[in-house]
């Protein structure tokens, strides 16, 4: 018998609106290292209601944690009161073959988000 470590391995995605310009553009590649966790200022892929968001993870100083959209014709979304999930942390984009890496970020404090 074998295991599946598919979950744990990197994929790639391309975004389908505007909401995260100039950063990524619409239909640029993402590519996304699974984790449950990151540090606030991490563009992630997360899971919020049962609703799937690509947006930057900002927690403030009060442990207040919100996503916002690069673009700032999108509203920002509260987490508070929610029920969210981490599915990954965006580590690279490519642009017509131009490819800029993010940092990875640690978890904040050590701590596994909710």
């Amino acid at each position: 018998m074998t295991q599946d470590c598919s979950y744990n391995e990197l994929h790639a995605l391309q975004v389908l609106d505007d909401s995260m310009e100039p950063e990524f553009p619409e239909k640029c590649i993402i590519v996304i290292e699974p984790s449950q966790v990151c540090a606030s200022g991490a563009y992630v892929l997360i899971n919020v209601d049962d609703e799937r968001w690509f947006r930057q993870f900002i927690r403030d100083e009060q442990g207040n944690e919100k996503l916002v959209a690069v673009n700032s014709n999108y509203p920002e979304i509260p987490l508070r009161g929610t029920s969210f999930k981490i599915e990954g942390v965006i580590v690279q984009r490519n642009v017509k073959r131009k490819i800029k890496h993010y940092q990875p970020y640690q978890p904040y404090n050590g701590v596994p988000l909710a």
